[in-house]
């Protein structure tokens, strides 16, 4: 196909379809003129998969080109990519020196019996985090770990479920992308919806009457 049907078909602008294979998201066509190249459906799949990062996702550019490349590395495994993929998802800024966040985390971590090494991205996610609530006065923020474990432990289960159904090994790397970064977005969609859910029966014994919109 040739790029103009492939934006029809992707739904992404000619425009963005060049800069995404000047920056190396999409592997160049096949040339069939000086000026002219032809695009095939795993053109196809990785524009809408890039779109996806981009767009729904809202991966920078970088982190998109990192984690295509644990997809497109030939030595990955599944275990290896999971943890590339999360890294390059989160944000840049992460960690504090904060030695009371880092105590709450390394007390967390034993409460629950995993292992993390204060390097890892989720270990250092996790300082800044208490580390920011402190800052803003909600010592207490700590407290609601426990809690999210035990809503953490069955998410990841389904998230390991969603990746090893895949039928070959590229498409579970694949799937680990899509759980990853739509299914962070998914994940902070239905906690909203729930908390709306449980804050109206908390505040009213009448059933909610009004449609579902932003609170």
């Amino acid at each position: 196909m040739r790029i103009a049907e492939l934006s029809r078909r992707s739904g992404v602008p000619v425009p963005t379809i060049k800069f995404y294979l000047r920056e190396g998201l999409l592997p160049a066509g096949e040339l069939t003129s000086p000026n002219q190249a032809r695009y095939s459906d795993g053109h196809l799949h990785r524009l809408r998969l890039v779109r996806a990062m981009v767009e729904l996702g809202g991966l920078s550019i970088a982190a998109v080109r990192e984690v295509l490349g644990a997809l497109d590395d030939p030595e990955r495994s599944l275990h290896k990519a999971m943890g590339t993929i999360s890294a390059a998802v989160a944000p840049a800024d992460l960690g504090s020196e904060d030695e009371v966040a880092h105590e709450q985390v390394e007390a967390f971590l034993e409460r629950q019996g995993w292992v993390c090494r204060p390097t890892s991205y989720a270990y250092k996610a996790l300082v800044g985090v208490l580390a920011t609530a402190r800052e803003v006065g909600h010592e207490r923020f700590a407290d609601l770990l426990d809690g999210f474990a035990a809503a953490a432990r069955p998410l990841a289960e389904a998230d390991l479920g969603y990746v090893l159904g895949a039928g070959s090994a590229d498409e579970s790397l694949e799937a680990v992308v899509v759980g990853t970064v739509l299914g962070d977005a998914a994940m902070a969609a239905v906690r909203a919806l729930a908390r709306r859910e449980l804050s109206g029966t908390i505040q009213s014994t009448e059933p909610p009457t009004q449609p579902c919109t932003d609170t």
